[in-house]
């Protein structure tokens, strides 16, 4: 049977996994809904701002509950501090996934050079969603083999690497666009905000694994 302690660790955990999973499964979607060229899907996508902070509140306020009641060793100590800084980065990735499911469905038009567009963003929502989901199975395991920790957090890094590459690239391309129909403009820069975006959840999963690494093994905690 698990102490007080321990089941506050859990329970800890779970809130955490709660917020992962709506965050996660809204990039499932989308990247299927853009896969299918289905963008219109992009607005049946449910993802509350509002729900997700309170969540984050709740987590917050055990995390603090626990820090004052049970005055955790260093190694425990390391882990709460993470999880604290693990629900800001969680929300930011949740806002940013709203933001570019909002933008993107509003700029997004057959007028515009959508093979263009969709060439690129199909891989960099990818790439996102892999790097997401790596940091996230961190948290599953803290206290295990210093190899699996390693691993995720490497993955992690690869596929933000590889949304760096992707950006640019679509970047270079719908410039390319906008200097050929100047018209359409607005809605090209829509699409490059909207990606950007995107692009920040890959590195805001990558923060995630760096505190997830710091939880793991100490020293000094390296986010951006």
């Amino acid at each position: 049977m698990l102490k007080p302690y321990e089941k506050k660790i859990e329970l800890i955990k779970n809130e955490l996994k709660e917020i992962s999973i709506t965050i996660t499964q809204a990039n499932k979607l989308s990247l299927l809904a853009l896969k299918e060229n289905k963008i219109e899907d992009f607005k049946s996508i449910q993802i509350s701002s509002k729900k997700l902070i309170a969540r984050s509140n709740v987590i917050d306020n055990l995390i603090v509950k626990t820090l004052a009641l049970h005055a955790p060793e260093a190694k425990d100590l390391r882990h709460l501090v993470s999880y604290l800084k693990i629900t800001n980065e969680l929300i930011r990735a949740g806002i940013n996934t709203k933001g570019f499911l909002k933008t993107f469905r509003k700029a997004y038009s057959y007028e515009l050079d959508t093979a263009t567009i969709l060439e690129y963003t199909i891989p960099l929502s990818k790439a996102t969603l892999a790097a997401l989901l790596h940091a996230i199975e961190m948290l599953d395991c803290l206290n295990t083999q210093n190899s699996k920790i390693e691993e995720l957090y490497n993955k992690t890094l690869v596929e933000e690497s590889k949304t760096d590459d992707l950006y640019a690239m679509v970047e270079k391309n719908i410039l390319k666009l906008i200097s050929k129909n100047s018209e359409l403009s607005k809605d090209y820069f829509d699409i490059l905000s909207s990606l950007r975006r995107i692009e920040k959840v890959a590195d805001r999963a990558v923060s995630i694994s760096s505190l997830m690494l710091f939880a793991h093994f100490g020293g000094n905690i390296a986010i951006s």
